[in-house]
């Protein structure tokens, strides 16, 4: 199996609203400019390009918010509609960068930053032994969704 895996404080960020997708790439790219940063998850509702059930199963789903933003040099496309930002830094005093960043990019609404070592998984689970294999990448466990056919997209930070 694979080594052990340092145990990195996490924070948690999570909006009052959900943020649009501008509001997203904005945000994310503030927060890849602060170095310590080990990993990084965006979660939030799903956005289907189709529709997947009711009357209109699989024809498209014209939503706004899924498209492509760029994340530090990274172009992708929004899956969800960004609801909390997980992250996992090197040391405490990254997160009060983070929150320092938080009051200043949250003036119009408020936010909870909430910190601990519960956010994302440090040891490997089933799917990522299933996915990546015994000597799989620490910086992918946890990340893995089970039912999507693509992997994480690895954002190289400072």
């Amino acid at each position: 199996m694979t080594e052990a895996v340092v145990d990195y404080p996490q924070c948690r960020i999570t909006p009052l609203r959900m943020l649009k997708p501008d509001s997203a790439e904005s945000l994310l790219n503030e927060i890849v400019k602060i170095p310590g940063i080990v990993r990084m998850m965006i979660n939030g509702p799903n956005l289907p390009r189709t529709v997947p059930y009711g009357p209109a199963r699989g024809k498209p789903n014209p939503n706004t918010n899924r498209r492509i933003i760029t994340v530090g040099g990274s172009e992708f496309e929004l899956h969800v509609q960004v609801g909390t930002i997980i992250l996992e830094v090197r040391d405490e005093s990254v997160i009060e960068e983070i929150r320092a960043l938080c009051d200043r990019f949250f003036s119009k609404f408020p936010y909870q930053l909430q910190t601990g070592k519960k956010y994302m998984r440090t040891q490997p689970t089933i799917v990522d032994y299933a996915k990546y294999g015994p000597d799989a990448d620490p910086r992918m466990l946890g990340l893995t969704d089970p039912r999507n056919k693509e992997g994480p997209i690895i954002i190289q930070g400072r």
